[in-house]
């Protein structure tokens, strides 16, 4: 398949008008559309749906599309590395990571660059995730890890890694029997809780289930720092609702309890999130490509624990 057309049809469906796109390729709107018959010939299914409108995506090409610019993404961040010396290549890149992201890929990644790319000079900004999409937003970030598919409509994402949801107490907690490895939704709404503002993603995910189930739970306190939510549950400070990788924001002397909730699992995908292939720079793409490196390795290596690498998106 030819990666010209692809990249033809992929301007096409994002400018939904074949006039558009070859305005922004220079070709003649003929030409473009050989292409794209060319395209459609070698997929055997039409791909685009034209009208006085414009044109839309097919079903067909709509699968096409969301492989195609993932392909052609990854092919221009390979063209930007293969181009330069690895080690001689230079620059500065702001990450974006949440509190409990930064405790479990921060520093792994920081050692990885300093060893691979002593020329990269990474600035991890850590913050809670509205923060984060705010700063994305405004095109402060150059690379983040975010936790939802319309946080920044203007950069590029692909999901990297799905973590499960757990019910976190001190490991010497009375509030649940040792014997329990796993909770119901009831018994988690017993527990005094220590959860983050309604405005988190995750507090209103488990106020949802808790809602469906006609359940409410007793808050402790609203806390929008899981360092303090962690702290105040060591000290005796009830539960609370985070993904695994909180219990390494900080340590507990007598450790931690991790339990799933059986009868309504709560999960949340995290996204790497960029700024468009032809705008990002050659250190942007390096640091893009292996934070999803050291993520995998640490979830492969069992460090990353309650997290599961996400296949590559399906048609």
């Amino acid at each position: 398949m030819d990666v010209r057309g692809l990249r033809y049809f992929v301007q096409v469906v994002e400018s939904g008008s074949l006039t558009k796109a070859s305005r922004q390729f220079f070709v003649a709107q003929p030409a473009l559309s050989q292409q794209i018959a060319r395209l459609e010939d070698e997929v055997g299914k039409p791909l685009l749906v034209r009208s006085a409108r414009g044109v839309v995506p097919t079903p067909n090409g709509a699968a096409l599309y969301r492989h195609a610019k993932l392909m052609l993404r990854q092919l221009d961040e390979a063209v930007l590395i293969a181009r330069q010396e690895s080690s001689n290549v230079k620059g500065r890149v702001t990450l974006g990571l949440a509190p409990t992201t930064t405790c479990m890929v921060g520093l792994p990644l920081l050692l990885h660059m300093k060893e691979n790319y002593p020329g990269i000079v990474l600035n991890v900004v850590s913050a809670l995730p509205q923060h984060l999409e705010e700063r994305a937003r405004r095109d402060e970030l150059d690379v983040a890890i975010l936790f939802s598919k319309t946080a920044a409509s203007d950069l590029v994402f692909e999901p990297l890694l799905e973590e499960d949801v757990f019910v976190i107490v001190p490991a010497d907690s009375q509030l649940i029997a040792p014997d329990k490895t796993s909770l119901t939704l009831a018994e988690a709404a017993a527990l005094p809780m220590v959860l983050s503002s309604p405005s988190h993603n995750l507090r209103r995910r488990f106020t949802s289930e808790l809602e469906r189930a006609n359940l409410s739970v007793e808050i402790l306190a609203e806390i929008d720092s899981v360092q303090l939510v962690m702290l105040y549950v060591a000290k005796g400070g009830g539960a609370t609702v985070q993904p695994m990788a909180a219990t390494q924001v900080h340590y507990a002397q007598q450790g931690w309890r991790c339990l799933p909730i059986a009868d309504a699992p709560i999960s949340r995908v995290n996204y790497v999130y960029s700024l468009p292939a032809h705008k990002l720079s050659a250190s942007a793409s390096i640091v893009h490509t292996e934070l999803a490196h050291v993520a995998h390795r640490l979830i492969q290596s069992g460090i990353w624990q309650g997290a599961r690498i996400l296949p590559a998106p399906q048609a």
